[in-house]
């Protein structure tokens, strides 16, 4: 489960610098006698980084605490270029994408299949996992609206290196590799986001490996739990659990489905989880993960 962390971490880094060197190149062809300072990548990709950490807002200092074991104070700076909106770029006509849905526990891509496009998941929930060669299935991430995936064709993968399943009915922007270049390249503010995007998603596989290895099953189960319930999103409702089976957190945090009923009925009796034709999320369950 760590290796699989790690490979991702790094087919996330190498798309954020694919697209970094290409805005170099841009910026630095533009009018060379002018004067215009050269950035070295570093410098580019700093400020990206730090322009990511303003994105990562929360209204709970908690939660802050709870998805970052880092402490970042992330919360202190606006985002820059809210008024963006990726999903009614994407949407545009001047985009070539395809648009189209899936009904729940439908395969969106498989493990192996060609790598030509990048998905946008415009509505529902998406499962991104992987199967071993003994036939063990690990569940990298469980995605929502406004999330990207299947990016590693950007990066030079040639077929996909896990599989994404809808859990619920979902709709997918489908844009193929060469167009998302052409629009990232093209268009400054839909780069901008994405790079965020891949940097944040870098991070929060960080922090899953620090989970894995420095906390208990209950308290990734409760972290797990509050991210899913999509906390501190300030553009999401709050304590909404998207529709997910005990396997699946199971399978999430490396423990058993036995492990992940104990620790839903413990947390049920303690009032911090309540079954109502979902599971609603209560902020109290903040004090399992903050708890020593």
């Amino acid at each position: 489960m760590l290796q699989l962390k790690t490979h991702f971490e790094r087919i996330s880094l190498e798309i954020v610098k694919t697209i970094v060197e290409e805005q170099i190149r841009r910026e630095t062809a533009i009018e060379p006698d002018q004067g215009i300072k050269k950035r070295t990548l570093e410098d580019l990709f700093g400020a990206q980084e730090q322009s990511m950490v303003r994105s990562r807002t929360f209204s709970q200092a908690e939660v802050e605490a709870m998805v970052n074991p880092r402490n970042k104070k992330s919360n202190d700076i606006p985002e820059k270029k809210r008024g963006f909106s990726a999903q009614a770029f994407l949407d545009s006509a001047g985009v070539e994408r395809r648009i189209k849905e899936f009904k729940g526990l439908e395969v969106v891509y498989s493990q192996g299949d060609a790598a030509k496009s990048v998905m946008y998941l415009r509505e529902g929930g998406v499962k991104l996992s992987v199967l071993s060669e003994a036939g063990k299935e690990a569940v990298v991430a469980i995605l929502g609206p406004g999330d990207f995936f299947g990016e590693g064709c950007l990066a030079g993968q040639s077929v996909r290196m896990g599989t994404a399943t809808a859990v619920v009915p979902s709709t997918v922007l489908v844009i193929e590799k060469s167009e998302m270049f052409r629009v990232l390249h093209e268009q400054h503010d839909l780069s901008d986001r994405f790079i965020s995007f891949m940097l944040v998603r870098n991070i929060r596989i960080e922090e899953d490996l620090i989970d894995q290895l420095f906390n208990s099953s209950e308290k990734r189960l409760a972290r797990t739990l509050l991210l899913l319930a999509r906390y501190g999103k300030e553009d999401k409702p709050h304590g909404v659990l998207p529709k997910v089976s005990q396997e699946t957190l199971a399978e999430m945090i490396g423990t058993t489905r036995s492990r992940v009923n104990f620790f839903m009925n413990k947390f049920r009796k303690l009032g911090f989880i309540k079954y109502n034709g979902g599971i609603e999320i209560n902020t109290s369950l903040l004090s399992v993960v903050l708890h020593d």
